[in-house]
């Protein structure tokens, strides 16, 4: 039986762990080859052979344009082509503008924007080359609306959006359809880490579904978007959030 994704060759930044991960195991599941690319070695390894000949690993620090570049390289030297990126990593800090430090703002944009503009920069021409994709830039719902704190992260989150639709004008003509993905509070580390347990049960009663969000239902939406499902959709939002912003 033919899987949703047969023939797509996709790019994961942050794929060691959390979200990354899992759209690695659920693409492969669906015919893909997957290219997993993180800082956390180790991890990315593993991953990879949980997932076993549909995936590799590389190793990728977003913020440094050789690095997408080897990356890129990479992919379609392991796999023969590049049809699609999912720009998944991204780094969350809580501080309210004045405890916001330039060096944290700084971090922010350097992983969580520049991060996805040099991934879909590297990864456009290899995309061109096989004939059009797809790009999925991981954003958030604090890129559609203001939560009062995270200061940096909402800038970087809010670009992202607005990079993804200009992205999306330019290369449709391509056949590269370019969406953002926006989560609620997702079960992950990087939010177990990062918000404290009050906050969030604060967050789950203010959904209207009353809980948060797992790192499978974000895979979904993701793979709707990477797949010809979505043919029809380029610089678009797709909001998963459990209706947080629909209040």
């Amino acid at each position: 039986m033919a899987g949703r994704l047969d023939g797509k060759v996709v790019l994961i930044s942050g794929g060691a762990r959390g979200m990354g991960a899992v759209e690695g195991k659920l693409f492969a599941g669906e015919g893909a080859k997957v290219m997993l690319a993180d800082v956390l070695d180790a991890e990315g390894e593993k991953t990879a052979k949980e997932i076993g000949a549909a995936a590799a690993y590389v190793h990728l620090d977003v913020t440094r344009e050789e690095e997408w570049e080897k990356a890129v390289a990479a992919t379609v030297a392991k796999f023969g082509k590049l049809t699609t990126l999912v720009n998944n990593a991204g780094i969350f800090r809580m501080e309210p503008l004045e405890e916001t430090t330039l060096e944290m703002w700084n971090k922010e944009i350097a992983v969580n924007q520049t991060g996805v503009f040099l991934g879909m920069k590297a990864a456009v021409p290899a995309i061109k080359k096989a004939g059009g994709g797809s790009i999925v830039n991981i954003s958030s719902i604090a890129g559609l609306i203001g939560v009062g704190a995270a200061t940096a992260y909402q800038a970087t989150k809010g670009a992202v959006r607005i990079l993804t639709k200009t992205v999306a004008i330019q290369y449709a003509k391509d056949g590269i359809r370019v969406n953002s993905v926006h989560p609620g509070v997702i079960t992950t580390k990087m939010v177990t880490e990062g918000i404290d347990p009050e906050s969030r049960a604060l967050f789950a009663q203010a959904t209207p579904l009353g809980r948060e969000g797992s790192a499978e239902e974000i895979a979904r939406g993701a793979l709707f978007l990477v797949s010809d499902d979505s043919s029809y959709m380029t610089g678009a939002e797709l909001v998963l959030d459990g209706g947080y912003t629909a209040q």
